[in-house]
């Protein structure tokens, strides 16, 4: 018996309202990882694997990229670079596959949440491992607090809806986000938005700039790339922590 076409699929899995969202789709899954992701899930759906089983491998994949990553050498970024590209896969395809089986979950979702979480801390955390020249030393210590800072960045968002549904209001939409009850801090926002330095501590663009780092590392000798990049995430991950909770306090999203 043949199975669905992937014309079949991609119209099922990859609807308008998911490759059209303005935020929750990354930016690698809409230039080329949806591409790729629509043949792993037809092939995945000829399997007995859940969703959520798809997303427990997507949550291994993280962790394996910071551990990974946490190793000396040229060869371990490399790896973390391309671990970090099976997690986006991943995530891809456990949400086409939960669409097209009819499979969609809380619990999906919840586990989703947990693996962008744990993805972006193990990162963080084997940077600082890897830019340690001792374990443990004031880069490790700097690692953990990037990671620190990336999990509550994390947090402050989900804690709105948590906040709302608590007082018995339904979930918040984009356009509360981009609503201030200060048209100067709705510009500042904006501002601060479009130099995207927020992005330095996500999964996906941290892989690459630490391997453009470790090139950096090989061809000089030594950590400094390494140690710099290690430096700027604590740094831009305590910024962003405070400005993101500004963000949300002056927004409407808790109105």
């Amino acid at each position: 018996m043949s199975g669905p076409s992937l014309v079949e699929m991609r119209a099922v899995a990859q609807p308008h309202t998911t490759m059209e969202r303005n935020s929750g789709e990354h930016w690698a899954g809409a230039l080329y990882m949806r591409k790729l992701s629509i043949y792993v899930t037809w092939a995945l759906a000829r399997t007995r694997i859940s969703p959520n089983q798809v997303t427990g491998l997507m949550i291994v994949a993280g962790l394996l990229a910071g551990v990974v990553l946490a190793l000396p050498g040229l060869w371990a970024a490399i790896g973390a670079a391309l671990l970090i590209q099976v997690y986006l896969l991943l995530d891809c395809s456990d949400g086409e596959l939960a669409r097209w089986t009819n499979r969609t979950s809380i619990t999906g979702v919840y586990l989703d949440r947990v693996g962008h979480y744990f993805a972006e801390a193990a990162l963080l955390i084997g940077l600082g491992f890897r830019a340690s020249s001792a374990v443990p030393d004031w880069y490790t210590v700097l690692g953990l607090a990037a990671a620190l800072g990336a999990i509550l960045i994390k947090s402050e968002t989900d804690l709105v809806d948590v906040a709302r549904a608590r007082s018995g209001l339904p979930a918040t939409t984009e356009a509360a986000a981009e609503h201030f009850t200060s048209r100067r801090l709705g510009v500042a926002r904006k501002a601060v938005a479009a130099l995207r330095f927020h992005r330095v501590i996500q999964a996906v663009e941290l892989s690459i700039i630490a391997l453009l780092a470790a090139v950096w590392d090989a061809v000089a000798g030594g950590l400094t790339a390494t140690q710099v990049l290690t430096v700027a995430c604590a740094v831009f991950a305590g910024v962003q922590t405070v400005l993101h909770l500004v963000s949300i306090l002056a927004s409407r999203r808790l109105a």
